[in-house]
């Protein structure tokens, strides 16, 4: 089977979740005899705006395809943002000389409705693996620049407004007369038509995928009540491997004090100030919290918390670790927080830290609640309390017995091969009935 994976980015220069996760399909599927191709998005910031350019390069012995454009010199940024003709072009060509079986679309996020529009005019099946809230939201997460959550159903006048806010000429009036400026983006009749535009878009090319696919109940669920066509949406959690657990490494060495850990981006919508804050509200506590991650991105952010860490020793910015380093990392942990305050979708987080036998405790809300079922493998804590997750540690320390409860209530983590194998069926399926229907179309001729 001929497949094209197709991501906003991709190792080694990026290595969040989906790009991990489209690299862990390309190399499981190359490795099992597959003919797979990747296309992805290097930079957005480089060239004239008159063209995109392309590097054709390996990863992991995999045939690599990056992308370079300047999104900012585009005739219209917005709306090359979820609909660009440079990639279309540029896939036009390249879909056509490698003439694969399939194209699989991690995210939608950069690469844009125009891979997947291109790919069903030449007849090619498509299936879209959701990571985010990329199709519903031109800001990802959902997350309104006044730090509300979105939710169902979604107008274009509210979503304008949330981009314009991100304006600080837009921020006080907000605060001062809100009915006001509610009436005023309603009548910004330009900047809603665009949003209704990349609504009507995407929803419409979503809904001609021949296969979604969810990591998470919630997502699926979410997008439906968005108006995605309810059969076209597969869940299928990831899976996570780690050959080299050994049991030593699933043993806790013993510690005199409760060990908190946080592990992913260090930015204001994964919520590390709320962690930070409950440790300050448990004064004394025997505890101490490292958050991992990367710092560099939000500099600002992580300012307040290094001022929020110098003055209570038990907090911590610990930095990068290297992903071959989360056996190490977990091992050095009694808990982990994810105490995000946007929906998250399947975190790979969690997952990792179940596979290590490590209790959860996160904001309850939106795909993270679903992982963790408090009092059984976790904790939950109401989103942005931290009154409330002071609270869950505090029931840590005064019943000790509790953490190795929590430890036995862990199930074992979805296995790559278990993922992979869900996946290749949904290819066969969709392969299967689309050349059902390309003949039928020429017994019909």
């Amino acid at each position: 089977m001929k497949i094209v994976i197709a991501v906003h980015h991709f190792p080694p220069r990026y290595t969040s979740g989906a790009e991990l996760r489209a690299h862990r399909t390309a190399a499981w599927l190359w490795d099992h005899g597959h003919d797979v191709h990747v296309i992805c998005v290097e930079t957005i910031d480089s060239g004239d705006g008159d063209s995109l350019t392309f590097e054709d390069n390996t990863y992991d012995g995999l045939p690599v395809r990056r992308l370079s454009f300047n999104l900012a010199a585009a005739p219209d940024p917005f709306h090359w943002a979820y609909d660009n003709p440079w990639i279309g072009e540029h896939l036009r060509g390249y879909l056509s000389k490698l003439a694969p079986d399939l194209l699989h679309l991690v995210s939608g996020y950069l690469m844009s409705g125009s891979t997947l529009r291109v790919a069903m005019s030449l007849q090619i099946p498509t299936v879209v693996t959701l990571t985010d809230f990329w199709f519903l939201c031109p800001r990802i997460n959902l997350l309104r620049s006044n730090g509300q959550l979105c939710a169902p159903s979604f107008d274009a006048v509210t979503c304008a407004r949330c981009l314009g806010e991100r304006k600080h000429r837009y921020r006080i009036p907000e605060k001062i007369a809100p009915g006001l400026m509610r009436a005023y983006w309603k009548r910004q009749s330009g900047r809603v038509a665009q949003i209704q535009a990349r609504m009507a878009f995407l929803q419409e090319t979503l809904n001609r995928v021949d296969a979604i696919i969810s990591p998470s109940q919630f997502l699926r669920t979410l997008f439906i009540e968005a108006g995605a066509a309810p059969d076209r949406i597969v869940f299928s959690r990831q899976g996570r491997d780690f050959p080299d657990l050994r049991p030593e490494v699933l043993k806790k060495t013993a510690a005199a004090h409760l060990r908190i850990g946080y592990m992913g981006q260090i930015a204001p919508h994964k919520g590390v100030h709320t962690l930070f804050e409950a440790v300050r509200q448990l004064p004394g506590a025997a505890l101490e919290a490292k958050a991992y991650g990367n710092a560099t991105p939000f500099p600002d952010y992580a300012r307040s918390l290094r001022h929020m860490a110098r003055r209570d020793s038990r907090l911590s910015l610990t930095g990068v670790y290297d992903r071959t380093e989360v056996s190490r990392v977990l091992q050095g942990l009694d808990i982990v927080v994810v105490p995000s305050v946007w929906y998250e979708n399947s975190p790979n987080t969690i997952l990792e830290a179940f596979a290590h036998r490590t209790p959860v405790i996160v904001s309850d809300l939106g795909g993270m609640a679903e992982l963790v079922e408090d009092g059984v493998n976790g904790l939950r804590f109401t989103p942005g309390d931290a009154s409330s997750l002071a609270a869950q540690l505090r029931q840590l320390i005064e019943a000790p017995g509790l953490l190795s409860q929590l430890r036995e209530g862990i199930r074992p983590v979805k296995s790559v091969a278990e993922e992979m194998s869900e996946l290749f069926e949904i290819y066969r399926g969709v392969i299967k009935s689309a050349n059902s229907t390309v003949k039928g179309k020429g017994r019909g001729r």
